[in-house]
């Protein structure tokens, strides 16, 4: 009898801790959203970029989205690319440090920007799906500082979602204040030389 009297109270103390687990994570999503946000057609110029509906920059998330949409237009043109992130960034402008630092995470890298649209892997070369979306979410931690927060964005390459910073500024707007979103993924298949 107390061999059945120690399992019964080893099975209800794993189930107590398992019931503790699940509900701390639920606590812990509680309030944290994700925004799948949507692009019908690519902007082919600043003006266009600019006309977007989230161009508005009223929510973190269409910054954030935005902010994806205007990196992937690096290898066509740095200069246009410059000039969708420096309205994105607002009142602080890239200056040539963030300018080097873009450059360098290019190299021979230009599917690191097009890997965070639903649909591109490293198994089609990074071809994201129509129409062109990307995901955003936050955590329990995105509103930490005040003024400022950090949302993330998963990527077809990496295991992990990566992060981005943005500010509001006293215009109500949200800005591009930092971005993580160039770092290295995993390559596409037809880069790898054993397939």
């Amino acid at each position: 009898m107390a061999l059945f009297d120690m399992l019964k109270s080893k099975a209800k103390s794993t189930v107590t801790q398992a019931v503790k687990e699940t509900v701390t994570k639920a606590a812990q999503n509680i309030g944290c959203k994700t925004e799948k946000v949507v692009f019908h057609s690519l902007p082919s110029s600043v003006e266009e970029f600019k006309a977007l509906p989230q161009a508005a920059l009223s929510t973190p998330f269409d910054t954030a989205a935005l902010t994806v949409l205007a990196l992937c237009f690096y290898p066509q043109s740095k200069e246009l690319c410059y000039e969708m992130l420096d309205y994105l960034r607002g009142p602080r402008p890239m200056n040539g440090i963030d300018k080097q630092f873009i450059a360098d995470r290019f190299r021979s890298k230009d599917y690191v920007p097009r890997s965070y649209f639903a649909g591109a892997t490293p198994q089609n070369d990074y071809q994201p799906s129509e129409p062109y979306t990307v995901t955003v979410s936050e955590n329990p931690h995105s509103y930490d500082s005040q003024g400022y927060v950090k949302l993330f964005i998963p990527s077809g390459g990496a295991d992990s979602p990566r992060p981005i910073q943005l500010r509001e500024a006293k215009d109500g707007k949200w800005y591009l204040w930092e971005q993580f979103l160039l770092a290295d993924i995993r390559q596409p298949e037809s880069a790898n030389p054993w397939a």
